[in-house]
């Protein structure tokens, strides 16, 4: 007679396979469609003004995968100039680079002015910040910018902490007097996670209405994503060993170990740039403590990504000394580049995906490893942690506790399943189409609500001059909003 096995008790870090996500599976996942239909001279015109692509870094990639899914008529990207900008440029060209303007001299030159030189005319017109504090550089100068904007102006803040101990709300220090110079002159801001909105609605009670939670966009990967973890491994084997850059003895110790080939080893890993402020040197401590508890399984250790910045010092001693020190025996670290569709291989491959930053709010690999299925054990921290809490994946403040659920991912294939499964429901909802389509109603709202407020203003002026009042111009039961109001979107 065969018994069935008996699921262990669910400790509380494991609670997480009930995502949190008040929205349920599917709700909005149509709505896009009809929005698309709409006439062109009522849908809303969105300016992006961001970093972009050939630009390497977080920022420009979230900038191009939101617009990537655009209408092309309603949507345009202002730019900084690519000499002064100061970072690396990928090779490979955005299809929609062509259409970017690229005129914002610098991270320290930029004005009211240098942007309204990159507009095109367009009607509803709202524009479009992408902010982090390395990105425009003099506080003061971006509160003069916004104030000096006619146009309405929406803010999406990428750095903003909930959990810092500098101020009572949960903000950081340069954080709160930031947001008490803008709000007055942005028509919205917006946040990525409950967390910041709620230490922001704490912080400035008469701005809830300008505060916007929209969430940061997720891939899709509709192939590979229905990959066994044998053919996803598989593929990475064949790519690590005959199609990357890794040195040859590396490969060959990658060939002799096979763990990408053992269908018994469970691979517990990692992937992304490289930077020694990611904690990645925690993924191997992990392993050895996994492997202590369970010395019946073989576990590996992997990580594979490249240096964002050849040139930093800091970083490329560290990935150095990385490579020094695991390059075999079950754990690698790996310092090679990863195609797209490699790096989401290599995400559908982990059997469990480890993250354990040091300082992080928002992760864009993140967003490609729930749209790969990935397996998450992350550090419950700021958003990155809201976020895959509420994708279903395990999260945890304390490492040991994190270590104990991933324990039991380990022993109880199930939950690796139902992980898998949670994130990719996840991303299907919060799809960058899905997302995009949130801005636009956004900004939608925010034209709206600008026009009745002018018209009224209009109304008003006439009859205080004796002339018509234009009753018909206004819709029946509409009045002009208050200072900062709009509908709170919070999706």
């Amino acid at each position: 007679m065969v018994t069935k096995r008996k699921l262990p008790q669910v400790e509380p870090v494991l609670q997480a396979l009930e995502p949190q996500s008040k929205l349920k599976s599917g709700q909005h996942r149509e709505l896009p469609e009809r929005f698309w239909h709409q006439e062109q001279g009522m849908m809303p015109s969105v300016a992006l003004v961001s970093p972009y692509k050939p630009i390497i870094c977080g920022i420009a990639d979230y900038s191009y995968f939101l617009t990537r899914e655009a209408p092309p008529h309603r949507w345009d990207v202002l730019s900084f100039n690519l000499d002064n900008y100061g970072v690396p440029l990928c090779e490979e060209q955005s299809p929609a680079a062509k259409t970017v303007w690229y005129g914002i001299n610098s991270r320290d030159d930029f004005s009211a002015a240098s942007i309204e030189q990159g507009l095109r005319p367009r009607s509803k017109q709202v524009l479009w910040f992408q902010h982090e504090f390395g990105i425009w550089r003099g506080n003061a100068r971006f509160v003069k910018m916004l104030r000096e904007l006619n146009t309405p102006k929406v803010v999406t803040l990428h750095t903003l902490h909930f959990q810092s101990i500098e101020t009572r709300y949960g903000l950081r220090s340069e954080e709160y007097f930031f947001l008490r110079a803008i709000l007055p002159h942005a028509d919205a801001i917006t946040v990525f996670s409950d967390g910041v909105y709620q230490a922001v609605a704490h912080a400035f009670p008469e701005h809830i209405r300008k505060v916007h939670v929209l969430r940061h966009g997720i891939h899709s990967y509709p192939e590979i994503s229905k990959m066994s973890k044998l053919e996803a491994k598989a593929r990475v084997h064949k790519y690590l060993i005959e199609g990357s850059e890794l040195d040859r003895p590396l490969k060959e110790g990658l060939a002799q170990e096979r763990i990408f080939l053992d269908p018994n080893t469970v691979i517990i890993g990692g992937t992304g740039f490289i930077t020694a402020s990611k904690g990645t040197e925690l993924l191997y401590r992990t392993h050895d403590v996994l492997q202590q508890m369970l010395p019946s399984h073989r576990i590996a250790a992997v990580y594979v990504g490249k240096l964002r910045e050849a040139d930093n010092n800091i970083d490329s001693r560290f990935a150095t000394q990385m490579k020094a020190i695991y390059n075999g025996a079950g754990q690698f670290f790996l310092d090679t580049y990863l195609p797209v569709d490699m790096l989401a291989t290599v995400l559908r491959a982990l059997d469990i995906y480890f993250y354990w930053p040091g300082d992080c709010t928002q992760s864009g690999i993140i967003a490609h490893a729930l749209g790969a299925g990935a397996t998450m054990a992350c550090r419950d921290m700021e958003g990155v942690g809201e976020t895959v809490r509420m994708a279903g994946g395990l999260t945890s403040a304390n490492l040991e506790e994190l270590i104990s659920g991933i324990k039991q991912a380990i022993v109880f294939p199930e939950f690796r399943v139902t992980i898998s499964e949670r994130a990719l429901r996840y991303a299907k909802d919060f799809s960058w189409k899905n997302q995009l389509w949130q801005h636009l109603k956004l900004a939608e709202q925010l034209t709206h609500s600008r026009d009745r407020y002018m018209m009224a203003g209009v109304h008003i002026a006439s009859e205080l001059a004796g002339g018509p009042t234009h009753s018909d111009s206004v819709s029946a039961g509409h009045t002009a909003p208050s200072a900062g109001n709009s509908v709170c979107l919070r999706t």
